[in-house]
This record gives C-alpha cells, sequence and structure tokens, in this order.
C-alpha cells in the first residue's frame, strides 16, 4: 500500500464530497471510512483511478451514514442520488480545504489537529502520538473542531497568513511520537505552494528547508543539544540548503517582504557561513531590524539581541536585551550567554541555572545546567590556582 499516495489525494476526495452537499464533518468521516476501505481492498485489487474509486466509495459511506440517520433526512434528500462511477472531476478544492481548516474560530491547536487530519491524512492516532495526547483527547479536539467549520461555506476568502501560522505551527513541534511532523509541514507547504502563488507560502517553505537541513547536526549521540556555533556543518544538508536559498531568491526578487521571507534569509545566512566565525553578523542585525519593523515581536527583538552581541560585542548585546520583555522564554538564557561572552563567568553561571529551571523542555534543561556547571567548574579551578 502507497500510504503518501492516500494521504495525497484525501484533501481532494473532501473537498469533492462538501461539493456534492456533505457538511464538512461527516465528509471528513466518510473519507476515512473510505480510506480505511482503500487498505483492506487496494493491495489485492488496486483501482485504475485511484482518487476516483475513492471519491465514490466515501460518497457512499456518507449516503450510508445519513440513510440510517433518520434525523437527518433532509440532508439525505439534498444529497440526492449517488453520482455514476467515474474518474474524478479535475477541479481541486485543496487549497480552500488549507483556509476552511485555519479558520480564525478555531483555537491554533485545532487548526493543527484538523490542517493534519483532512489535508495531512494523518489518523486521529498519529496525530495524538505526535503531540504525546491520549488518541480520546486528540478524537474530540478534531470533533470540536469539525463542528466549528462544518456550516462556513467554501467560497468565503481565504487568509493565507492564518494558513502559514498553522504550517508554521506544525513545524515547530518537530518530531515526536510515529509522526516526524517537521518533514509534514515541509510536505504539506510544498503543496500550499504548488496552489498558490505567494512569496510568503515560498518564505516559509524556504525557511522550512534551511531549519531541516540543519536538523543531524543539532544532537548529539547521546541526545544533549548542540548549539548552531558547535555544530558539524559537515552533516548539514547541502542540498536541502540549495534549494530552500534558490526558493528564497526567487521569492525576495518579488520585493513583497513579509516575516517568513526574513526569516529564511537570517537561516540563509547561517546556512552559508562555512564555519561560526565566518558567520555575516551585521547583516543578520539588519534582517533582524526587518523583522521587527513587519512584526514588532518581542521574541524578533530577543533574537536580535543576540545577534548585536554577536556583531558588535557582548555589551552591545546587553544594551538591545535592557529593552526586552524579562519576562520572555529564554530571555534568561540569552543573558546568561551574553554575560558569559563578556568575561562575565559568576553571573553566567547564575543565570544558566535560572534559565534551566525555566527551561520549557528537558533537553534544553540539561543544556542549560551543562553550561552552568562547566562555568562553575572553571571558577573553581581558577580559585585553587589563585590559593597556590
Amino acid at each position: 500500500m502507497d500510504e503518501a499516495l492516500l494521504r495525497s489525494l484525501t484533501p481532494g476526495v473532501l473537498t469533492a464530497l462538501v461539493r456534492r452537499g456533505a457538511d464538512f464533518a461527516a465528509a471528513e468521516d466518510a473519507v476515512q471510512d473510505a480510506l480505511v476501505e482503500a487498505l483492506r481492498v487496494w493491495p489485492a485489487d488496486p483501482p485504475r483511478d485511484a482518487k476516483g474509486w475513492l471519491t465514490t466509495v466515501a460518497w457512499r459511506k456518507f449516503l450510508d451514514a445519513a440513510r440510517s440517520d433518520s434525523a437527518r433526512r433532509r440532508r439525505e434528500d439534498r444529497a440526492g442520488g449517488e453520482p455514476a462511477p467515474g474518474p474524478a472531476p479535475a477541479a481541486d478544492d485543496t487549497l480552500r480545504l488549507y483556509f476552511l481548516c485555519a479558520h480564525p474560530s478555531l483555537t491554533p491547536s485545532s487548526a493543527v489537529a484538523l490542517t493534519l487530519r483532512a489535508v495531512g491524512g494523518l489518523t486521529t492516532r498519529q496525530i495524538a502520538r505526535a503531540y504525546l495526547v491520549p488518541e480520546a483527547t486528540m478524537a474530540q479536539r478534531i470533533s470540536r473542531a469539525k463542528r466549528t467549520v462544518s456550516g462556513v461555506r467554501f467560497d468565503r476568502p481565504g487568509d493565507v497568513a492564518t494558513v502559514l501560522r498553522v504550517l508554521y505551527l506544525v513545524f515547530n513541534e518537530g518530531y515526536s511520537g510515529d509522526v516526524d511532523l517537521a518533514a509534514e509541514a515541509i510536505r504539506l507547504t510544498r503543496q500550499l505552494s504548488a496552489y498558490t502563488d505567494h512569496p510568503e507560502v515560498a518564505g516559509l517553505l524556504a525557511l522550512m528547508l534551511l531549519h531541516h537541513a540543519r536538523r543531524a547536526a543539532r544532537t548529539a549521540p547521546d541526545g544533549s543539544l548542540v548549539p548552531l556555533a558547535e555544530q558539524d556543518r559537515g552533516r548539514w544538508d547541502t542540498a536541502l540548503i540549495a534549494e530552500g536559498i534558490g526558493i528564497l531568491q526567487a521569492a525576495l526578487a518579488r520585493d513583497r517582504l513579509g516575516e517568513y521571507q526574513a526569516q529564511a534569509a537570517v537561516a540563509a545566512l547561517h546556512a552559508d557561513a562555512r564555519t561560526a566565525a565566518e558567520t555575516d553578523w551585521v547583516q543578520i542585525v539588519e534582517w533582524y531590524d526587518e523583522l521587527v519593523r513587519l512584526t514588532d515581536s518581542p521574541v524578533v527583538l530577543l533574537n536580535r539581541a543576540v545577534a548585536v552581541g554577536e556583531a558588535d560585542g557582548p555589551r552591545a548585546g546587553l544594551a538591545a536585551l535592557a529593552a526586552v520583555d524579562g519576562s520572555l522564554p529564554r530571555h534568561t538564557a540569552v543573558a546568561a550567554y551574553l554575560h558569559e561572552r563578556d568575561g562575565d563567568l559568576a553571573g553566567a553561571a547564575r543565570l544558566y541555572a535560572e534559565a534551566a529551571r525555566k527551561a520549557p523542555n528537558l533537553a534544553e534543561r540539561d543544556h542549560l545546567t551543562r553550561r552552568a556547571a562547566r562555568l562553575n567548574t572553571r571558577l573553581r579551578e581558577a580559585g585553587e590556582r589563585d590559593q597556590w
């Protein structure tokens, strides 16, 4: 069974049912039933027209469900008779499906789950494992999201920014469970890029590719985090870097700068440096200035303070950091790094320990704890030398 094919066909089949009169929730259930049927039948009897087969079977599943529910007779009447089997129409509403799943009435977590289910073709179990929550919890989240968007018409104009935020959230989940959400986000963004000619879609795809290219070098064999400056750049995926830079250059040439293009430009400058020492930090600061103008995001200001510290020295970085909200996640870790760069090892060790207590995940906590321990060891050894 080619599960990738099934997942790629899911959006088109779902929108075909919605076009015929099924509401979103009922259509999505019917498509899932058809996918289960395909997994059972196709290995022994593969269809000549996979999408047409899925559409026909899903429509039958929808009508069966409608007929079995006497309270929904009106929906059965509206649906009408079953269309004759045959090739599925060429029209594809996948892009509209993206916009529906990113509806503003949905919470970010619900929008992500619905996108993975309806557009990505993942099962509820796969999504639950990826987010490390019980399957029943994820099923309830998806059901609520489906009910929310059931009455939404497909002819409403979509919000590209909302769709991109959802895909960005999926990518940032990275890898957990049996689903690689970073790779899944790249697949979905490639698909979206094929349906819409928008420079920010290209910018997000470039950003994902450039970050994903460094994935193999981000962790040591024991699972510990490896900071960017210490990564083995020979392990970076040069093919992904070249593809990401090419996509980014084409997007920037359109002179419609957006936040994802600017973020991708920063990632490209990191990828272009043969060593950490050769990084063009001055240009990175300039791109962060553009990002501040575009987003006024406190996270961007935090990252800019790091870049300023590299370009103009740690004290300039600390001055930039002073203007950033101190309650922001990772603010203390950045302060620790800049104090270490400035030679204040005792202050840096204290801040690393404090940052470790605030760390959002175990890997980051362990990394910061090791940083603090390393500096405390250096301080202790220096004290012992002074006694001699």
